[in-house]
């Protein structure tokens, strides 16, 4: 017994080891599991709470008459409370939570999803210009001024592996029967029994309560009864009972012994718990950056809607000027036809612009709610920016190798891919076990016992008128105390010792799993230095990206000026008669143009410092973003 206390007590210990990164808190009162009520609620399946159909009410104060004011921290916030994929990885965690359950009863586990969505591509900033695009994640376009846009990781790794020796059950199990049998059985002669028949009635009852530890071990304790009423003459008690308590442990010592080894899904389940929280926070930073880079693509396309409008209004005081001057004689019609030309081409390329910012609205509306674009309330809503892109005076300078050290620490597919490599070397204790001869220790004892009263039938071999007397042993006449009494007194005991030794001769499969499970470490290993690789990669991109666009920003604002002045100057001309008519349109149509490209260079700067707070991990820090709120999905004002 006390052997027994202090291998439950080891068990326990091994199983209460948790991980140093500090979990999710899955067992919220709005977590995805409802609570379990009552004792009898592990016998039952787990009601799952129904998803939250509707918007979060920040929806609702965002909206005044019929617009929806917007920044870009309510719409990131909105984001992370209504977008599904954000929806959908927050369930992640829970399945890492049964996973872990599962694999403290004994089980393998069954593995999460991984995958990490991109967000919509969008419109880009503006239709004038080229505006690379980039992929994702899972392959979808991207646009940006950055080639940054995450790396794709199967970041919960490979299933953890059965191979290697079994793992004992680890729940407490009880087990028990109760029966009832009849047997009738025709006897050779009557000398043994007494008659040439025997029958038996039987009532039998068992109770055994099995317990398997991480050490290997697997121990079984029980009590059987069993009584019977026969017709046999010669049994001296009848109904009799035998009953018995008994004790088996079963041990490896060479192959499946060890903690190590017995708790390795645990250690796996463990890991992937921690896994399951990256993905739901490398989801929310995908979710963080497609939400900004979509909201500067709508700021510069409302821009450019309002150069679109400059630009008619130009054409059409271009169209009144020339009129006038056609009806004082002093400019030829066919100059007032080209007028019209140009405020025909303005008015078309407004339309443009405007029907892309209601696509963009669209993309964005529809990333932003849980509900259809094509409802009452989100087709006519229409979409405000309250943000502006204002650049710093100056970009901050920061050391490289700072950088990309930031970004290997926060970056959560590098802690991702550290576990991988963690897991396939847990993996491989088992495979390593069971390269071992199995060599079990095999004990087991039973104290036994026999109780009842005298058979009421006379013994065969009566001579004359008085029947022989029944003289059975005082010790088994009695009821349950005196059958406790034997067991307890262990007066007939059973116990024996054994070991059980199995050598395989060739042992290729355990050979051939370790060796699998050892290559499986080696590329995991590889597979983080080609992260670490490609994270550095992202962020000296990035970084370059930052640089180049804001020389480009500062490049086409110099452009939009000079084109500006040189607009300005050709309509003097043109009003004293020195320039033409053609010129001045093309003058108009270079500035249009010069401002376009200064918008949709802004907007590349904007969506190249968020692709370069991402690649450094900074994304959810600067946007005021906690990974704990989120995951509730009620972010903080």
């Amino acid at each position: 017994m006390l052997l027994s206390f202090l291998l439950l007590l080891l068990s326990a210990v091994a199983q209460a080891q948790t991980s140093s990164r500090t979990p999710l808190p899955v067992g919220e009162p709005n977590g995805v599991y409802a609570a379990q009520q009552g004792a009898l609620g592990r016998y039952r399946s787990h009601p799952i709470n129904q998803s939250i159909s509707g918007d979060s009410p920040r929806m609702d104060t965002l909206i005044r008459a019929g617009n929806m004011y917007l920044s870009l921290r309510d719409a990131i916030a909105l984001a992370i409370e209504n977008n599904l994929d954000v929806e959908y990885q927050r369930i992640t965690p829970f399945l890492a939570e049964a996973d872990l359950l599962r694999a403290r009863a004994g089980g393998v586990a069954r593995g999460v999803p991984s995958d990490v969505r991109e967000g919509p591509s969008g419109l880009g900033s503006s239709g004038t210009t080229g505006i690379s695009g980039t992929t994702g994640l899972q392959g979808q376009p991207t646009t940006g001024g950055s080639s940054t846009t995450g790396t794709s990781v199967p970041a919960a790794g490979p299933l953890a592996s059965a191979s290697g020796p079994s793992i004992p059950n680890l729940e407490p199990t009880l087990v028990g029967s109760l029966g009832y049998s009849t047997t009738s059985r025709p006897q050779t002669n009557t000398f043994i029994t007494g008659t040439n028949f025997t029958s038996i009635d039987s009532r039998l009852g068992n109770l055994q309560l099995q317990q398997g530890f991480l050490f290997g071990g697997v121990v079984s304790a029980g009590f059987d009864g069993t009584r019977q009423d026969t017709n046999n003459l010669r049994a001296d008690v009848n109904p009799s009972t035998t009953a018995g308590v008994s004790f088996s442990f079963d041990q490896p010592l060479l192959r499946g012994f060890g903690i190590a080894v017995n708790n390795r899904y645990i250690r796996i389940a463990k890991n992937n718990r921690n896994v399951s929280d990256l993905v739901f926070e490398e989801q929310v930073v995908s979710t963080a950056y497609a939400v900004a880079r979509l909201y500067w693509d709508l700021v510069a396309l409302r821009s450019n809607v309002t150069v679109q409008r400059d630009s008619v209004d130009l054409a059409e005081r271009l169209v009144r000027e020339n009129t006038q001057q056609e009806e004082t004689g002093t400019l030829a019609p066919i100059e007032v036809v080209r007028a019209r030309a140009q405020l025909a081409s303005a008015r078309r390329d407004l339309t443009v612009a405007e029907t892309r910012l209601r696509q963009q609205e669209t993309v964005l509306k529809d990333y932003l709610t849980r509900g259809t674009v094509d409802t009452q309330s989100l087709s006519t809503l229409q979409v405000i920016p309250t943000d502006t892109i204002v650049p710093p005076a100056q970009d901050a300078v920061e050391p490289l190798q700072d950088l990309v050290a930031e970004a290997r620490k926060k970056r959560p597919e590098i802690a991702a891919s550290d576990l991988q490599v963690e897991n396939a070397r847990i993996t491989a204790t088992g495979s390593k076990s069971a390269l071992l001869p199995s060599l079990d220790l095999v004990a087991s004892g039973r104290s036994n016992a026999l109780f009842g009263s005298v058979n009421p039938v006379p013994p065969t071999g009566a001579t004359g008128a008085t029947p022989l007397a029944r003289t059975p042993d005082p010790a088994f006449l009695g009821g349950l105390g005196t059958g406790l009494s034997q067991i307890f007194s262990t007066r007939f005991p059973d116990y024996s010792v054994a070991l059980q030794l199995s050598i395989p001769l060739m042992n290729r499969a355990a050979r051939a799993d370790y060796t699998r499970d050892q290559l499986a470490i080696r590329q995991q290993q590889l597979r983080l230095r080609q992260l670490e690789k490609q994270v550095s990669v992202e962020v000296v991109n990035a970084l370059i990206a930052v640089e180049q666009s804001r020389a480009a920003y500062e490049a086409a604002k110099e452009a939009r000026e000079f084109q500006a002045q040189s607009l300005e100057a050709e309509r003097e001309k043109f009003a004293v008669g020195v320039s033409t008519n053609f010129l001045v349109i093309q003058y108009q149509r270079d500035l249009v143009q010069s401002q376009s490209t200064e918008i949709a260079a802004l907007a590349d700067y904007a969506n190249a410092r968020a692709a370069l707070d991402r690649a450094t991990g900074r994304l959810l820090e600067k946007n005021g973003i906690s990974v704990v709120d989120a995951f509730h999905g009620r972010m903080k004002p």
